[in-house]
C-alpha cells in the first residue's frame, strides 16, 4: 500500500516538515526561531512549492503532539487541524515517546521511553506492541540511575545531549533517530491517535 502523507514536528526548538508521496520523501528543517512557528503555514506552502507538491498529493497529516515546546506544539496542532479541515485530510497525532520506540517494536517485552524537557525527565512504558502500559510521568535522575538501570530504555537522539552522563552510560539504553518514515508503521498498526488530538504538556 502506497501511503502519501505530511508530517509536522515542532516539539523542539528545531522542527521539521516531511512529505512522502509515491515513495518519494521530502524533508525541511525548521530552524530554532519562534517566527518559524508563527508563520508555520507559510513554511509549509513554501516547502510544497519548492518540491512541486500540492495538497492533492497527500491523504493524511501526522502531527507530533509532544511533549516539548509550548508555542511549537500549539502552533503546529492548530495549523495541522486547519489544513485537515480545509483540505478534507485525515489527521492523526503521535508523541515523541512512541516515535522514539518504533525500532523496538516486537523486539523487547517492555520499553521505557525517556525524554527531557527543560530540567525535568519523563518516562513512558510500552509493551512489545507499543501499547501504553504506564502513562508519561516525571522521574528523577536518581530513580533512572538506581531503579531503571537494567530495563530497556530508549532516548530520542535530538534531546540526548541534554541528558546527564550518568544516564547515557547505563546499560540497555538505545539512542534513536526520529525518522518520519517510521510513522507509517505506527499508522498501519493502529498506534496513531485519531481523537482528541491535543498537545502533550508535561512541564
Amino acid at each position: 500500500m502506497i501511503m502519501n502523507f505530511l508530517s509536522i514536528d515542532c516539539s523542539t526548538n528545531v522542527g521539521s516538515l516531511f512529505v512522502k508521496v509515491q515513495n518519494k520523501a521530502f524533508i525541511k528543517v525548521l530552524q530554532s526561531d519562534k517566527s518559524n512557528y508563527d508563520s508555520l503555514m507559510k513554511n509549509i506552502l513554501d516547502f510544497f512549492t519548492e518540491n512541486r507538491l500540492n495538497f492533492d498529493d497527500i491523504s493524511k497529516i501526522f502531527v507530533n503532539q509532544g511533549p516539548g515546546n509550548y508555542s511549537g506544539l500549539r502552533g503546529s496542532l492548530s495549523t495541522a487541524k486547519g489544513i485537515s479541515l480545509s483540505k478534507s485530510l485525515k489527521l492523526y497525532g503521535y508523541d515523541t515517546f512512541i516515535w522514539s520506540s518504533v525500532k523496538s517494536f516486537n523486539k523487547k517485552n517492555f520499553i521505557f521511553s525517556l525524554t527531557k524537557i527543560r530540567d525535568k525527565y519523563f518516562v513512558k512504558k510500552f509493551d512489545k506492541k507499543l501499547n501504553t502500559l504506564i502513562k508519561a510521568k516525571e522521574i528523577s535522575l536518581k530513580e533512572i540511575v538506581n531503579e531503571y538501570k537494567d530495563v530497556f530504555k530508549v532516548i530520542p537522539k535530538n534531546v540526548a545531549k541534554y541528558f546527564d552522563d550518568k544516564i547515557l552510560k547505563l546499560n540497555n539504553i538505545s539512542i534513536e533517530d526520529l525518522d518520519h518514515n517510521e510513522l507509517e508503521m505506527l499508522y498501519l498498526n493502529g498506534l496513531l491517535n485519531e481523537d482528541l488530538i491535543k498537545p502533550v504538556y508535561l512541564s
